[in-house]
């Protein structure tokens, strides 16, 4: 298992192209092109600016990328080189982004995705989130953001949320 750590601030230079190439394993959602269509990585300053970002391996093969909405953590992005899919290492950078968020005092974690994508929601549900009904004004402006970027014409989005309490 590789080492899941905080990423050190010159590795944030590295961290977008982890995030377009991951991005490639987004072929389609209900037969309809989706990595062409994504909105840009983040860049440098978005990683500068985040709450918390965390990495797998040396260099990083992965990070989750946390930002701070309504005054608790929100996983935005979470990319895996291809090369390191479906090995647990997204599970990990998972995990390991939960234990940071409870550490810190917060009660819980949330994040928007595509619903009908395996390794989206249905994953999400595996670590524990659930789809939250009754997201607050903060996070309904992270939906309009999405939307404005066009990620609703391209899948289902939803938003989930992690009880750090249980």
């Amino acid at each position: 298992m590789l080492e899941i750590r905080p990423a050190a601030l010159a590795e944030f230079s590295l961290l977008p192209a982890i995030e377009v190439e991951a991005d490639g394993l987004l072929t389609e959602i209900n037969g309809r092109p989706l990595a062409a269509a994504l909105p840009s990585a983040a860049t440098v300053q978005d990683f500068a600016a985040a709450l918390h970002v965390l990495v797998a391996g040396r260099p990083p093969v992965g990070f989750a990328r946390l930002v701070e909405v309504a005054g608790a953590p929100h996983l935005e992005q979470l990319s895996v080189l291809p090369a390191f899919a479906r090995q647990g290492t997204g599970r990990a950078l998972v995990n390991a982004a939960v234990s940071w968020a409870r550490e810190a005092g917060y009660r819980q974690l949330t994040l928007c995705t595509f619903a009908e994508v395996p390794f989206n929601a249905p994953f999400y549900a595996s670590c524990g989130f659930a789809p939250d009904p009754c997201p607050g004004p903060e996070l309904l402006q992270v939906r309009t953001r999405e939307k404005s970027l066009g990620l609703d014409d391209l899948g289902t989005r939803v938003v989930m949320r992690k009880n750090l309490r249980e």
